[in-house]
């Protein structure tokens, strides 16, 4: 008679496997409390051994002694003028975690102003959080905060929903006063570094006010001989993921030895500024000191105020060392190409620059060094309203976990975007790890540029769809950066506006445009890098008359920029503005690359010419006045790449 379970043991009862089930695992819990059940669910991470060095070796500090030290910085890093010393800094959520008891010493003197309540209490840290754990604290804490369907992170930036120019500030010292680009036309307003240490005082004491704060630590540049370190100091779990994202997150490695931060961000931003301080005109302060090497942010929640101001940081520090930054696209093709693709709002830039045969780079920032061009950072801020799936796969496929997604608007039971809702308002944003792209290049570095690709949406219609610049016509129209905008036809307005914003991101530029765009010229002509001028808005006429041209076709443009056909076609120079354009190119109609032809009116295509030539000149007088140093003024070389209103 058979016996069941008892293991071949013909002579005793079965054995009972109260332990262990087949596959070895433990089928009871060994817990008593929730708590402990809880402990149990979470497994400690290892620590990383940094490379070429052993576990054990005498040469490594111990994990107790890097986590000192890390707080240690980060408590100098949020040290007030009032104290001698910056606050006691404890690593953890202090909802989960209790502060051991510290036993009391009498002072040996008597209390001084360097001793407030503030500094007997602990400021938790929560430092370099994985995207899973800031989820976590943002749908806790901070109200407005959903996981949407796609499991990105939907949340709310507040009252500001955009970026504040008019409030951001720069400290005029001996450093700066004869550094960087001051009075018209600049973005930099200057303010006094005694008002920026009262806005950082604010900003220092509301943080350390604070149960807890967010800390990450972080690099700028892929390059990694020119890479930046930089420390993000926040208050909201939002903010603390937005710039992981968009940030380059560092290896475990590489955070046991990041040391001393090279730049500080404090972003207090739900606490607002005091509109007495000396030059404060609202309660909103957004501040850079460059010799302290920092920034401060008071009165806005918008995250874009911290990826701008880094991005105004490295228009600063990447100069000196000869590197030229840049706000542009950049992709390179299969063979090596390298393109950089510069353009305002509407003109195309994302669209174009992304591409399924070619790599992408990077969406926005980037630098020109000796050894080639790098990303500056490590994710993409991108643009979500009226986003679908046809005309955007790439975007809308990288709305997912770990995603932020700003000021959308969702259902309510579903939690399905809604991106062509501007109910919040039409600024709505989607920032990701850059890794979430298909196409990717990793690391976001690549060679030196082939082409130089200056885009404008002309909607006055004058503009060829193509041109080959010359290197002082580079120069000159980096410094415009045109493009024109469509007034809202509700206001009764059908004329176009030009737009102008010097090497295409005034608002971030430190340096006048000049001292750029020669960086440029030079790089240029030392790789043998091309400058072309791709208008993506109107033909045969201005907005209103004439229509769109076909991205189809400034796509075939493109691709012939790409593969160097281009280089070798026939060129005939226009009037007014002197531009090279092609006699022909594969998918295009010849008769369109020549915008006159295009025009039923030649008298209304000459009049509009010459009023769009007007415009840059009027705009291009505030450059031609301005020195760079001793007796170094823009050369006569470059005024004269602009329109020549006398061929009229």
């Amino acid at each position: 008679m058979p016996t069941s379970g008892n293991d071949g043991n013909m002579n005793g009862p079965a054995k009972v496997r109260n332990h262990d089930d087949e596959d070895g695992s433990k089928t009871t819990v060994t817990a008593q409390t929730i708590d402990e059940l809880h402990s149990l669910q979470k497994k400690r991470s290892a620590p990383s051994t940094p490379k070429g060095a052993q576990p054990n070796s005498a040469f490594s500090p111990s994990d107790e002694e890097r986590t000192k030290q890390r707080l240690e910085s980060i408590s100098a890093s949020l040290a007030s003028l009032t104290r001698e010393s910056g606050p006691k800094v404890v690593k953890g959520d202090p909802a989960s975690r209790r502060v051991e008891h510290v036993p009391h010493h009498r002072p040996a003197a008597a209390p001084t102003i360097a001793v407030s309540d503030s500094a007997l209490k602990f400021t938790h840290v929560l430092y370099n959080l994985s995207p899973a754990e800031l989820y976590e604290q943002a749908i806790k804490y901070e109200k407005g905060s959903f996981i949407t369907s796609t499991g990105a992170l939907a949340t709310l930036s507040g009252a500001k929903t955009g970026r504040c120019p008019r409030d951001k500030r720069v400290v005029k010292d001996e450093l700066t006063e004869n550094e960087l680009w001051w009075g018209k036309g600049s973005p930099n307003i200057e303010m006094d570094e005694h008002s920026f240490m009262v806005n950082r005082e604010r900003a220092v004491d509301y943080l350390n006010s604070l149960d807890k704060v967010f800390v990450n630590d972080q690099f700028l540049n892929w390059d990694p001989e020119n890479q930046i370190k930089v420390r993000i100091v926040s208050a909201r779990a939002y903010h603390s993921l937005f710039m992981h994202n968009m940030c380059i997150r560092p290896t475990p490695e590489e955070l046991e030895k990041f040391g001393t931060p090279d730049f500080t961000i404090y972003n207090a931003g739900l606490f607002p500024c005091n509109r007495y301080t000396h030059y404060m005109t609202s309660s909103t302060s957004i501040d850079l000191n460059l010799a302290r090497k920092e920034m401060v942010i008071l009165g806005t929640q918008y995250a874009g105020e911290m990826k701008k101001g880094l991005f105004s940081v490295m228009h600063y520090l990447m100069p000196k060392r000869q590197i030229l930054s840049l706000h542009s696209g950049c992709n390179m093709g299969k063979s090596g190409d390298v393109a950089l693709f510069f353009g305002l709002s509407g003109t195309g830039k994302t669209t174009l620059s992304t591409d399924h045969n070619r790599y992408l780079i990077g969406d926005d920032e980037h630098c020109w060094s000796e050894g080639g061009v790098s990303n500056i950072e490590g994710g993409c801020y991108a643009k979500c309203i009226d986003l679908s799936r046809e005309n955007e796969p790439d975007i809308w496929n990288a709305i997912k976990f770990g995603t932020v997604l700003e000021n959308v608007v969702f259902d309510e039971h579903f939690r399905v975007v809604d991106y062509a809702d501007k109910s919040v308002t039409e600024n709505t944003r989607a920032a990701y790890p850059i890794e979430y792209i298909p196409n990717v290049k990793l690391p976001c570095v690549g060679p030196h540029p082939k082409n130089v690709i200056l885009l404008a949406c002309d909607a006055f219609g004058v503009l060829p769809p193509v041109s080959k610049l010359s290197l002082s016509q580079t120069m000159y129209h980096f410094i415009s950066g045109y493009t024109a905008l469509v007034a809202g036809t509700e206001e009764g307005i059908k004329e176009p506006q030009a737009t102008f914003s010097a090497c295409f991101g005034a608002a971030f530029i430190m340096l006048h445009p000049t001292k750029y765009a020669a960086m440029l010229a030079e790089k240029m002509e030392n790789h043998g890098a091309t400058g072309w001028l791709v208008n993506t808005g109107w033909s045969g006429g201005s907005y209103g008359s004439g229509s769109r041209i076909k991205l189809s076709y400034t796509r075939k443009i493109i691709d012939a920029i790409h593969s160097g056909n281009l280089l070798n076609a026939e060129y005939k120079k226009t009037q007014i503005f002197g531009l090279e354009i092609p006699m022909g190119v594969e998918g295009v109609p010849s008769e369109i690359l020549d915008p006159e032809n295009t025009w039923p009116d030649k008298q209304a295509f000459k009049e509009t010419l010459l009023k769009l030539a007007g415009l840059f000149k009027n705009n291009f007088e505030t450059f031609t006045s301005y020195q760079i140093g001793e007796n170094n003024n823009l050369t006569q070389e470059i005024v004269a790449a602009g329109p020549i209103i006398d061929e009229a």
